[in-house]
């Protein structure tokens, strides 16, 4: 078992982590003010005792601070910090933190590229090499109303099932990772894909319908992917310098 100063070491840089998270996010233009939410589980719970870090109710993405971070239970308490909680949040991020032992990371967006696919009937659409990654592993949850509802959770797992990520119809996007790296570059290429399918649907009134790839050539590049996750942490490793570089407040 990790010793005390172990585990607070390992605390520290998850924080870090997921504050960096939330400041990237802010970069590239995911947030939504003061909604949408990232979270990382907290190591050595017990099944049913894990508890979770989340972003405070109330601060903005790009204010976010690796000391902001509030400690959730799966009874939706905050343990440790003293900001408010958001209800929704913490029903679709408990939901996975309690069916996925692997989902040690789960990145929530509303981004409008997301949200577009989100509302569109096929969802994503294989249309470039991008989009391959993800064929075949994005689950599709439809829209209940704003996440007020514990017992949706039950339903967003399902959908969920084993996939790296989830379509929630007429909402938005989300992914899960074993660290936080894995989950955001799930997210950033998934976004990319929303982002491609979006303009390729607004260039075919003009140029003629898309083209989309066929399903044995997606499968391939799927598979391609797959082993080459670990550069995940290449691109993560280089995000966070050029956090060090410009906004190294994230870590205090």
């Amino acid at each position: 078992m990790p010793s005390a100063a172990s585990r607070a070491t390992d605390e520290t840089k998850l924080r870090r982590n997921l504050a960096a998270a939330y400041r990237l996010a802010a970069r590239f233009g995911w947030d939504d003010t003061l909604y949408t939410h990232f979270s990382a589980r907290l190591s050595g719970g017990k099944k049913g005792q894990q508890r979770f870090l989340l972003n405070p109710f109330g601060l903005m993405f790009k204010e976010v601070r690796a000391s902001d971070l509030i400690v959730v239970d799966l009874d939706g308490q905050v343990v440790q910090g003293h900001a408010a909680l958001n209800p929704a949040g913490f029903t679709i991020h408990s939901a996975v933190h309690t069916a996925r032992d692997d989902a040690h990371c789960v990145i929530h967006t509303h981004t409008l590229p997301g949200m577009a696919v989100a509302a569109c009937e096929q969802g994503l659409l294989q249309l470039n090499q991008i989009s391959a990654e993800f064929y075949q592993s994005v689950g599709f949850h439809a829209y209940e109303g704003v996440a007020f509802n514990l017992e949706e959770r039950s339903r967003i797992q399902a959908a969920l099932g084993e996939n790296m990520a989830l379509i929630l119809r007429h909402h938005g996007l989300l992914s899960v990772g074993p660290t936080v790296a894995d989950a955001f570059c799930i997210m950033y290429y998934l976004n990319k894909a929303c982002e491609i399918q979006l303009a390729a649907a607004q260039l075919a009134s003009i140029a003629g319908p898309v083209t989309r790839m066929p399903p044995a050539i997606s499968a391939h590049v799927r598979k391609q992917f797959r082993g080459v996750e670990h550069e995940r942490q290449l691109v993560w490793a280089a995000w966070l310098r050029e956090l060090d570089r410009t906004e190294p407040d994230y870590q205090n």
